[in-house]
């Protein structure tokens, strides 16, 4: 197989991802006027997401990166572990919490309540991926690009037990 192939059916193209991004960036760019987000990206899989959208955002702002634990291979095991924690403090900050995807809702309301916290001025969600079907958890999601079916999807900082997270799509393992 050439590397550049599809690894599987295109389930969102770099084409509708890219534009989506775009139009995410302006929304906070319009939202935040005046001020300075401070943003932070989930690891691993919010990594690609983040490069991009920051590069749109037109405005002054600090990034800072989180790490939990909720999966074991494809499946959500359904308790979140902090496995790296914020390298800057949050107090009197305007947040944007940067989420690849929020399948059942349980590692967002655990960062949402680990974060309010620590008291930020405000606290909002940026999510590429929603899946409301497996939503176990009510969250808000602020800014939101694609909302799915219930499918597993990987590429575009997703995994496929820590593959393709650098395909520049997103793909879908076939329904068994």
């Amino acid at each position: 197989m050439n590397e550049n192939e599809p690894r599987g059916p295109v389930y969102l193209s770099e084409e509708r991802i890219q534009a989506r991004v775009a139009e995410l960036a302006a929304e906070i760019t319009r939202d935040y006027a005046g001020r300075t987000p401070h943003l932070i990206a989930v690891l691993n899989g919010a990594f690609v997401f983040m490069a991009d959208l920051v590069r749109r955002i037109e405005l002054p702002l600090t990034l800072d990166f989180m790490a939990v634990a909720s999966y074991q291979g494809t499946e959500s095991s359904g308790e979140v572990e902090l496995i790296k924690d914020l390298g800057q403090p949050i107090g009197g900050r305007d947040v944007i919490v940067v989420e690849d995807i929020v399948d059942t809702g349980i590692t967002l309301e655990y960062l949402l309540d680990y974060l309010h916290a620590r008291k930020p001025a405000s606290l909002r969600v940026a999510a590429l991926l929603s899946k409301p079907a497996r939503r176990l958890r009510e969250v808000p999601v602020d800014y939101l690009g694609f909302e799915i079916e219930n499918a597993y999807v990987y590429g575009y900082g997703l995994d496929r037990d820590q593959l393709d997270r650098n395909l520049p799509y997103i793909t879908s393992l076939p329904a068994d």
